[in-house]
C-alpha cells in the first residue's frame, strides 16, 4: 500500500486513537511508525525490559480521572480495568547524605493516581485491535514530507534501509513537535515562527529516566511503608511503589541525574547506585532485587533530540495554531504536547487526537 487518504505519523496513544476513530467512520487511513512496536512513549515491559502484556510502565503510568476525564472515558470505552496507585503507609524522606532517612505519616491523601491493570500498554493494544493489521506500518521512518498539487509525498525509510515514497491527501503528525522539527524535512519549509514553536515545545518524558527494581514480594508494605520516598541525595529524587495489579512487586524512581551525566556514568553504575539508594531508604532487602531496569528516554532517538539533553519545563497549553502557510490545510499536529488541555499527559494525547479527527472529518464534509 503506497497511498491513503490520511497518513498518521506515530503509533503512540494519539496516533492510534486518531487512526481507529477515522477508520471507524470509513476514512482510508494508514499509521506509519518508526519503532518496531506500537505505543511510542508508552512502554509496558517485563523484567527483561522487553514489551509485555503484564509488566511495568517504563513510560507513563498514571492518570487522574477527575482532572483528566478524557483518559477516564477512554479506559471505560475500551473495557479496561484500572486500580489505585498504592500509597498506604509511611513516606520516607532523605534530606542529606550524612543523615539517616526519616519516616513520616502523611496527614492527608491527595486525589489518588490511577493505573491500568496489565500496564498502560493495554490501552494502545486495545486501540490497535480496532485497525486492520495492514493499516499499521512498523519500522518505517518518515524522513521528508513534500507538498504537491494533488497530494502530499512522504519519503520513507524502513529499518532494513529500504526507501519508499508514500502519498496521502492529508497528514496527521502524532508525535512531539520538537521531534518532528528535528527529524523530518519539509518542502516547502515550515513557516519560521511555526518551526521555532515546534523546537521550543518541551517533549514530555524526553529528558527523564526511570529505574525499576523487581522483588519477590512487596516487603516494604509489611514494614508499614507506602513505597513512596523523596530524596535530596539521589540518584533518584522521587520513588514510588510500582507493584502490578497482578502482584508483581517492584519499586521505581525518577533519576535526578541529568542526561549528559547519565551517559557519562553509564547504565551499570547507575543501576548499582539506585539499588544502593533503595537499600538506604527501605532496608537491606531492597539491596537484592530479582531484576532491575533502567529506561533513559533521553537516550532514545525516537523520543528525544539534542535539545532535550539539558532538561526542560513541562509543555503548557498555548495557541491552537501549530501549522501555517501552504501547509495549513494539509498537515495537522496531534501529539500530546499540542493539546489544548493536559498537554504532555496521556489525557492530552486523547484531547489532541479527538481534535485532529474532528478537523479531518469537517474538512471532508465541506470539500
Amino acid at each position: 500500500m503506497s497511498r491513503s487518504k490520511v497518513a498518521v505519523i506515530g503509533a503512540g496513544l494519539s496516533g492510534l486513537y486518531t487512526a481507529q476513530a477515522l477508520h471507524a467512520v470509513g476514512v482510508d487511513v494508514v499509521v506509519i511508525e518508526a519503532r518496531d512496536r506500537i505505543g511510542g512513549r508508552i512502554l509496558t515491559a517485563g523484567e527483561d525490559g522487553l514489551p509485555a502484556d503484564d509488566g511495568f510502565d517504563l513510560g507513563p503510568s498514571w492518570y487522574w480521572p477527575a482532572m483528566q476525564p478524557a483518559m477516564a472515558e477512554l479506559v471505560g470505552e475500551l473495557g479496561l480495568t484500572s486500580f489505585i496507585q498504592h500509597i498506604k503507609g509511611d513516606v520516607v524522606f532523605e534530606r542529606m547524605s550524612r543523615e539517616r532517612p526519616q519516616r513520616f505519616s502523611p496527614a492527608y491523601e491527595n486525589q489518588q493516581s490511577m493505573r491500568i491493570a496489565d500496564g498502560t500498554g493495554a490501552v494502545v493494544r486495545a486501540l490497535a485491535q480496532h485497525l486492520p493489521y495492514e493499516r499499521i506500518r512498523l519500522g518505517t521512518k518518515v524522513t521528508a514530507i513534500t507538498l504537491k498539487d494533488d497530494a502530499i509525498e512522504l519519503s520513507l525509510r524502513t529499518t532494513g534501509g529500504g526507501g519508499e515514497v508514500f502519498h496521502a491527501e492529508r497528514v496527521i503528525a502524532a508525535l512531539p513537535p520538537r521531534l518532528l522539527e528535528a527529524t523530518v524535512t519539509f518542502l516547502p519549509p515550515q513557516d519560521a515562527m511555526i518551526a521555532a514553536r515546534w523546537r521550543d515545545t518541551p517533549t514530555w518524558m524526553a529528558p527523564h529516566a526511570k529505574f525499576f527494581a523487581v522483588y519477590d514480594e512487596a516487603f516494604w508494605r509489611k514494614d508499614g511503608l507506602s513505597g513512596t520516598a523523596q530524596s535530596m541525595v539521589g540518584p533518584m529524587v522521587e520513588i514510588h511503589d510500582a507493584t502490578s495489579n497482578s502482584g508483581k512487586a517492584a519499586l521505581f524512581g525518577f533519576l535526578g541525574v541529568g542526561a549528559n551525566q547519565r551517559a557519562y556514568v553509564g547504565e551499570d553504575a547507575l543501576k548499582s547506585a539506585c539499588a544502593e539508594q533503595l537499600g538506604r531508604l527501605f532496608g537491606p532487602r531492597a539491596l537484592k532485587p530479582r531484576a532491575t531496569m533502567l529506561k533513559d528516554w533521553a537516550a532514545d532517538p525516537l523520543t528525544a533530540t539534542a535539545v532535550d539533553q539539558t532538561g526542560g519545563d513541562h509543555p503548557m497549553p498555548g495557541s491552537p495554531r501549530w501549522v501555517a502557510g501552504a501547509w495549513e490545510n494539509r498537515l495537522l499536529l496531534a501529539g500530546s504536547e499540542t493539546s489544548s488541555s493536559e498537554p504532555g499527559y496521556l489525557a492530552g494525547a486523547i484531547v489532541a487526537a479527538k481534535q485532529a479527527v474532528a478537523d479531518i472529518i469537517s474538512a471532508m464534509v465541506s470539500k
